[in-house]
């Protein structure tokens, strides 16, 4: 489907001098751009062009030449009328006084609350006689970002895992892909003699604000917490935060090593009860159960 456009101008790179009232003025043109979209006015939105500019569509149909592009739109707003525009600007850089550059990302919302067909864009923009003008339009289909790469470093957890004592007190996790796999859960217990005393759950993911990968867990008593994870080489340490259901602050320095594909090694080391220093806990090793290995 047809969409594109600019709304508001971004942070990007410094600007050549004087750029100001060509920004404005890029401002300007956008703002009557929607709101001819909104309209459905094909032959304003045309005007917009050079007269031999072009525009290729999100599904690439290559439109060149005012006329063909506003039988393109026309096409889109008979077929869909009532359609609206939505756009975010992500960069905007001036290669010369008389042109520039805009990448970002854009939405044509449905009338009837149907989800809104998203794409990628690029513009060229060059000014012509003191106007700035569209001299070239590019759309790709739109793909939501995915942290699911920044994960796969710990896509050998996947699996269910015990204590490799198997006696007694006994802990048992297993971790796996949540939908789009952007983030590993986990659901871990505690039994004694085969009877859970201890629970809960925990997610896994990336946080793209500080570029470490995070956990959130939840216990089934009602405690929660989160943490921040690092890795060297085998070895992950997660800098945990926890508040206990009494309304106490643990903190902590969890420990796992990958010994080898199907085992690893536990450790909480560092810990503090409201500030208070506490013993560390024993290591733990788990082994991983036979028919559920690691997963990509």
């Amino acid at each position: 489907m047809l969409s594109t456009f600019i709304v508001r101008p971004a942070p990007c790179e410094p600007p050549p001098r004087d750029s100001g009232p060509d920004r404005a003025a890029l401002r300007k043109n956008a703002e009557a751009f929607v709101a001819a979209f909104a309209r459905g006015d094909s032959r304003a939105l045309a005007a917009m062009w050079v007269p031999d500019g072009d525009y290729v569509d999100a599904t690439g149909r290559d439109l060149r030449g005012r006329d063909a592009i506003a039988s393109g739109f026309q096409e889109v707003f008979a077929e869909h009328p009532g359609l609206k525009l939505r756009i975010d600007m992500t960069s905007l850089r001036f290669v010369n006084p008389d042109v520039a550059i805009e990448d970002g990302t854009s939405a044509v919302i449905p009338p009837d609350g149907l989800p809104p067909s998203a794409a990628r864009y690029t513009i060229v923009h060059v000014k012509q006689e003191g106007r700035w003008m569209l001299r070239s339009v590019r759309e790709a289909p739109w793909v939501p970002p995915s942290h699911h790469e920044q994960l796969r470093e710990l896509a050998w957890l996947i699996g269910d895992w015990s204590d490799a004592a198997d006696q007694g007190k006994v802990a048992h996790v297993s971790f796996a892909w949540a939908e789009d796999r952007n983030f590993i859960t986990a659901r871990f217990v505690t039994t004694v003699q085969g009877v859970p005393v201890a629970g809960g759950t925990q997610w896994i993911g990336w946080d793209p604000a500080g570029k470490r990968v995070r956990s959130w867990t939840f216990d089934a008593n009602g405690g929660f917490g989160e943490g921040s994870w690092r890795r060297d080489g085998d070895r992950w340490t997660i800098d945990t935060t926890a508040v206990l259901p009494d309304g106490k602050t643990v903190k902590a320095s969890d420990v796992v090593v990958r010994v080898d594909g199907e085992t690893l090694r536990w450790q909480s080391r560092g810990r503090t009860v409201d500030g208070k220093p506490q013993p560390d806990t024993a290591e733990i090793t788990m082994k991983r159960h036979a028919g559920r290995g690691e997963s990509r």
